[in-house]
């Protein structure tokens, strides 16, 4: 009895396996993403920013303003809206295609178990029980030794012929007690079934996988096809709007007043960040980084690392700043030396530090071996990008967000909390920015492309809670925050 006892709670183990590894198989499976809508306060913003454009273009003709404003419609709304539809396309897609591929490995793995059950019967038969046979080998081998083993003892201590008959007995009785137990054992798991049975089973299951992986490959080419469609309707939107903003360049010089200037400039700059995204678009998010630093090793001098995403695609064109009101936050486009005429906040962009030196504007510059170790689509990627671009020093273990001023400090870089175009813009942890608030590990990092008449800046910026890489915005106080000049 107690031997039975012992196959049932072997039995009863393999059961509660199965059992949680199903369990556990169900909850991997992510839960659906919630949909974003747009709250009441960012609708009434952007009825007010569209507003306040309205009125910085008063006395612009009709046709001119209108561009200006289709141009920021597609900036603030329809660009965006198709970014996002394109990202919900590509994860649904990534989705179905992953569903696919578990079917077709279900249906591999049911169509192996054919051949290897059709090869067994080939050479034992179609009637031999495997499932019994499995079980009783393992019970008798949980209460005993071999049978080999078992018959030399029963031999060896044996001292009279009747004693080895009644120890044979004896064995043999056990032999049942475990063949009975193994087979109750094999009919509480269902798989008593011989093996024309059991093939007949997997053929089934075989008819179903099929179907499953047939139904959940189509799905997933569906969902591929949408993606392809979302990302067209994109670079149709991208491509209207180049056209609009080359359009709206050629007749700048029909804006007298110094609103519509700059408004128009804005509205510029923000088109032109939203189609550096195109040059981006393999960029993968890494939730959990924030502003982090790349955790990888730090190169010896003089070694090349590239980490993560190291390129830096192809070069967007420098900011410019029509604000001549207030010249020491304006860059100087007149390709002047960065490194020689640099003094205090009067430096030129682009500036003269070639893209992965070590030593520009009389200090070092933190850059190792033209390396850039920054998380994919971070914040300090795009900062590390952007200021190469502008051939402005930068480092390649500048830490987190948080960290570069007092990083840039100890290099010898210009830090204070004056803005200028192409200055990286330092965000404390947990700083206020917008509508959101630095990462409070990490902190944050933006690149300023614009400084504006009422002393706000317009930045570019990564970050994995932007929908594209890069984003922009345009960011208020100014003066609270630390900027990273050469």
């Amino acid at each position: 009895m107690k031997r039975t006892k012992k196959i049932d709670a072997i039995v009863g183990a393999l059961i509660a396996s199965l059992t949680f590894i199903a369990a556990g198989t169900a909850s991997m499976i992510a839960p659906p993403q919630p949909a974003q809508a747009v709250t009441m306060q960012q609708y009434k913003a952007k009825l007010q920013s569209q507003s306040d454009l309205k009125a910085k273009l008063a006395g612009v003709s009709a046709q001119l303003a209108n561009q200006i404003l289709q141009l920021n419609d597609l900036n603030q709304n329809q660009i965006p809206a198709a970014q996002q539809a394109l990202e919900d396309a590509q994860n649904s897609a990534q989705q179905a295609q992953s569903q696919a591929q578990a079917a077709q490995e279900r249906l591999e793995a049911a169509q192996q178990d054919k051949a290897n059950l059709q090869e067994q019967i080939k050479q034992t038969g179609a009637n031999y029980d495997d499932a019994k046979e499995a079980v009783a080998q393992m019970a008798r081998e949980s209460f005993r030794g071999t049978t080999a083993s078992e018959v030399m003892n029963v031999v060896t201590n044996s001292t009279t012929t009747e004693d080895f008959v009644n120890k044979m007995q004896a064995d043999a009785a056990v032999t049942r007690t475990e063949s009975n137990a193994a087979s109750d054992a094999a009919t509480q798991l269902s798989t008593a079934k011989n093996r024309e049975q059991r093939l007949a089973a997997i053929e089934d299951e075989i008819t179903t996988l099929k179907q499953k992986y047939d139904t959940q490959a189509a799905a997933a080419q569906k969902a591929v096809e949408t993606a392809q469609a979302k990302q067209s309707e994109l670079n149709d939107l991208l491509a209207q709007g180049n056209a609009e903003r080359a359009s709206l360049e050629s007749q700048k010089s029909q804006l007298t007043s110094q609103s519509a200037k700059e408004a128009a400039e804005i509205v510029a700059m923000e088109s032109e960040i939203s189609s550096w995204s195109s040059n981006y678009s393999n960029q993968q998010a890494s939730p959990s980084n924030g502003g982090a630093q790349y955790t990888g090793k730090k190169p010896s001098s003089g070694s090349s690392s590239k980490g993560p995403s190291g390129s830096t695609a192809s070069r967007p064109s420098a900011p410019s700043n029509s604000n001549s009101s207030n010249t020491s936050h304006n860059s100087n486009n007149s390709g002047s030396s960065g490194g020689s005429g640099a003094s205090g906040m009067n430096y030129g962009v682009p500036g003269s530090c070639p893209a992965g030196s070590s030593f520009c504007y009389g200090h070092r510059t933190g850059n190792i071996g033209n390396g850039n170790t920054y998380p994919a689509r971070n914040c300090t990627l795009w900062a590390y990008i952007r200021r190469s671009q502008l051939s402005l020093p930068v480092g390649s273990y500048m830490g987190n967000g948080a960290d570069w001023a007092g990083t840039a400090r100890s290099l010898g870089y210009l830090v204070n909390n004056t803005p200028h175009v192409g200055a990286v813009m330092v965000f404390a942890r947990g700083q206020r920015v917008t509508r959101w608030y630095a990462n409070a590990a990490y902190g944050h990092v933006a690149v300023v492309e614009r400084v504006n008449s009422d002393g706000s800046v317009l930045v570019s910026e990564g970050g994995t809670g932007f929908a594209t890489f890069p984003a922009y915005e345009t960011i208020s106080n100014a003066g609270s925050y630390q900027y990273i000049h050469y």
